[in-house]
């Protein structure tokens, strides 16, 4: 009798305890599974709603792209980025580096490519900024350094036929400094550059050309191949991210390779 008490009170000991997990499971499968993301959700759509929702940039109602992520910008009339290791280039679906280090072969003569292209598209420039010819680790920066957008700067306001000094102050205008004034380093958005390009273009041209990019190749490389169209962008419609001109000097950003590619 004693022996089949004691079996009793275990197996229904097991139970309680196999009751008392699987309300445990429900518990927090509905805390964390449902409760919380409502909860973080929530919160992020009414204190940051456009962070939240992608940081998106959208033109006449139609969205062009992000903040977060570049696009492959090409012809002269356009500030490029970055290099992309992705496939196609600025592939958010793929993100990923080159995984190259700094002495494989293959890099270095990417890297030389690049370099070359660059120099022959700005010629007389000297030294091209590192990370016009380094691609980010994640494939996606949608930043240059602000060297690398001055660098720039000639080449497109001639082929735009606007006054270089103009040009330079919209890149000023567009320099974000460090993120709460000590991490990072000084950037600009591309996509938001070239935006704010395109509508002081319309200032000077009611019929400006629409804004395009193309994701078949390297940017830069000529403008013959198939290129997606944007809506072009009026004056009033130019994002700004708030920042100020700073004084930039011969520093670039790091990223794969040497320090400067020369």
């Amino acid at each position: 009798m004693k022996d089949e008490k004691d079996g009793k009170d275990a197996k229904d000991d097991s139970m309680r305890q196999l009751v008392s997990a699987l309300r445990i499971f429900v518990i927090l499968t509905l805390v964390t599974g449902l409760v919380y993301p409502l909860l973080v959700t929530g919160v992020a759509q009414l204190v940051f709603p456009h962070q939240a929702n992608g940081s998106l940039i959208a033109v006449n109602g139609k969205v062009i792209g992000s903040e977060l992520i570049g696009q492959p910008f090409a012809g002269p009339r356009y500030f490029w980025g970055r290099p992309s290791a992705t496939t196609p280039a600025y592939n958010a679906a793929a993100s990923t580096g080159s995984n190259l280090g700094p002495t494989n072969p293959a890099l270095l003569d990417r890297v030389k490519a690049d370099v070359e292209r660059i120099q022959k598209a700005h010629p007389g420039k000297g030294p091209v900024p590192i990370d016009l010819v380094t691609a980010s680790g994640s494939g996606l920066d949608p930043h240059i350094s602000p060297a690398a957008a001055f660098y720039q700067v000639e080449r497109v306001a001639a082929a735009r036929g606007l006054d270089s000094t103009a040009v330079r102050r919209l890149v000023e205008e567009h320099v974000e400094g460090r993120t709460f004034g000590i991490l990072g380093e000084p950037r600009v958005n591309v996509l938001e550059l070239n935006l704010a390009l395109e509508a002081a273009a319309a200032v000077v041209d009611p019929h400006p050309r629409p804004l395009s990019h193309t994701h078949s190749r390297p940017p830069g490389r000529g403008e013959n191949e198939p290129a997606v169209s944007l809506p072009s962008v009026p004056s009033s419609a130019s994002p700004s991210p708030g920042g100020r001109g700073v004084r930039v000097g011969e520093g670039d950003r790091g990223g794969e390779g040497p320090r400067r590619a020369r």
